[in-house]
């Protein structure tokens, strides 16, 4: 072989060497750190109402769309046989029933409550079903809503799939892998 063939040879097996640790340390990267989480179109606005903040326009057809904004839920949210909306008032803890942290009692601040198996949330959860930032539970417009924030497996209030943010009845089970929790007086 020429110098030049060796040459160009070496040259290509070292990119390719390089390439794979590239993608070695990416994947390590993400198994460890969780993938990055995408700002939600309309998580502004939401956020923006815990403050006290009137929401922007577009946040208001976004509310308009899931449901009427006088109604306690989104429509089709809950059955219509559904408890009382759970409130700043009368929702003081959150009560986990099923999982390995069953019977556990965390009381309920002003703040957003994350949940996910980071260990920067609110509310750990490790197992399997969990994603690393999952569910958000917060204050917006004195009662309690769930949001869930792309989870692969996602969060389910009483047996329904939450897609959109979502108003929390008291004693209504919301379902995150294999951990269901209530909010309770």
């Amino acid at each position: 072989m020429s110098e030049l063939t060796l040459l160009v040879l070496r040259l290509a097996f070292l990119l390719v060497l390089w390439g794979f640790i590239f993608i070695v340390v990416f994947a390590l990267r993400t198994d460890l750190f969780g993938q990055r989480v995408r700002r939600q179109v309309g998580s502004d606005q939401i956020t923006s109402g815990l403050r006290g903040e009137k929401p922007s326009m577009a946040g208001e057809q976004r509310l308009v769309a899931a449901g009427d904004l006088n109604s306690p839920t989104p429509a089709n949210a809950l059955p219509n046989n559904s408890a009382p909306a759970a409130t700043a008032l009368t929702a003081t803890r959150l009560v986990i029933v099923t999982g390995p942290k069953s019977g556990l009692e965390l009381s309920l601040e002003q703040e957003p409550l994350t949940i996910g198996r980071a260990t920067e949330s609110g509310l750990v959860i490790r197992d399997d079903y969990t994603s690393t930032h999952h569910a958000r539970l917060m204050l917006l417009n004195d009662s309690w809503v769930i949001q869930d924030l792309d989870s692969t497996n996602g969060t389910f209030l009483d047996g329904t799939r939450v897609s959109v943010p979502t108003h929390v009845p008291l004693n209504t089970p919301v379902k995150i892998g294999s951990t269901s929790f209530e909010l309770r007086r």
